[in-house]
């Protein structure tokens, strides 16, 4: 079998996908809640249940991506997606990727073709949202990063990537707007109606 290796990936990557394969496959053998979203952030499974606020804050910014950038634009929501570093299966509560990105022969998204990732925070998974996770998605070149914390009712935007972290940290309080046309041109995301937990 033959294995072709993009500019961004490398056998390291590809071995741990391998292992990432095997503890999801042992994770869906498991009965895992419904309503419980679940990752594997550096190797180690985190469990957390979906609330109504969680949800009602992604629908809010799946809604705002669709009427910038259409129906047919690429997000996703609690989607696997494999992320560099060590042992990274994310499944991000928003993702959009880039104009005309495909799957992989596997039939996942890519790493590479992410362009905005927003995280919505769980009490018990926070750390991962500011810690770890802000790192990789830096890593992987993500421009926009976007943590929504209905607990403190601010949101903190990630932007320009370099190394393990981003340039630009801003944070700014439920009902003022991100202004992301640095990124997305005539894309500025309303939080006004976010809710609060």
């Amino acid at each position: 079998m033959t294995i072709e290796l993009t500019d961004r990936t490398d056998r390291t990557e590809m071995a741990e996908s391998g292992e990432l394969d095997d503890l999801f496959e042992r994770l869906d053998q498991m009965h895992i809640p419904e309503g419980y979203k679940v990752e594997i952030v550096e190797g180690n499974v985190h469990m957390a249940p979906q609330r109504d606020v969680h949800w009602q804050t992604i629908r809010r910014i799946v809604r705002a991506l669709e009427d910038r950038f259409g129906m047919d634009a690429p997000v996703t929501s609690d989607v696997r997606i494999d992320f560099p570093g060590q042992l990274n299966g994310f499944a991000p509560d928003i993702a959009k990727f880039a104009d005309g990105a495909e799957k992989d022969e596997l039939g996942r998204w890519r790493y590479q073709d992410v362009e905005f990732v927003a995280e919505v925070i769980s009490k018990g998974t926070a750390a991962n949202d500011y810690g770890p996770k802000r790192r990789v998605y830096a890593t992987a070149g993500i421009p926009v990063y976007v943590i929504a914390d209905p607990y403190l009712g601010c949101c903190r935007v990630f932007t320009h990537p370099r190394g393990d972290d981003y340039m630009r940290d801003l944070t700014l309080k439920y009902g003022e707007p991100i202004d992301l046309t640095d990124t997305f041109p005539d894309f500025a995301l309303s939080t006004e109606e976010f809710p609060r937990d």
